[in-house]
């Protein structure tokens, strides 16, 4: 069973480039974590303001070992969020049927 995130980020205007550039560092260094099996932002192609990340760990301290990195805490923390002006994010573990 893995530990998924999804999140939803719309961002302030004028900000989607600066939020894009974020990402794709944070995506590099969020893929090298020991406990991450998937992570992919992707960009609505309608709204380009919206930004939706899908996210697989092997467990939640993994995920909570992601958010306490320094990656996390440049890309995210300091420099994406600031940027939004709004933020979802819900929480799931995989089923195997």
């Amino acid at each position: 069973m893995a530990y998924v995130v999804t999140a939803k980020w719309t961002v302030k205007p004028g900000e989607q480039e600066a939020v894009a550039t974020a990402l794709e560092a944070l995506t590099t260094a969020s893929r090298a974590e020991p406990g991450n099996l998937m992570y992919v932002a992707h960009r609505d192609p309608q709204d380009p303001q919206v930004f939706f990340l899908y996210e697989q760990y092997t467990d939640e301290a993994a995920f909570q070992a992601h958010t306490a990195s320094e990656h996390f805490q440049r890309y995210v923390a300091a420099d994406a969020l600031p940027r939004l002006t709004d933020r979802e994010r819900h929480f799931y573990t995989t089923w195997e049927f």
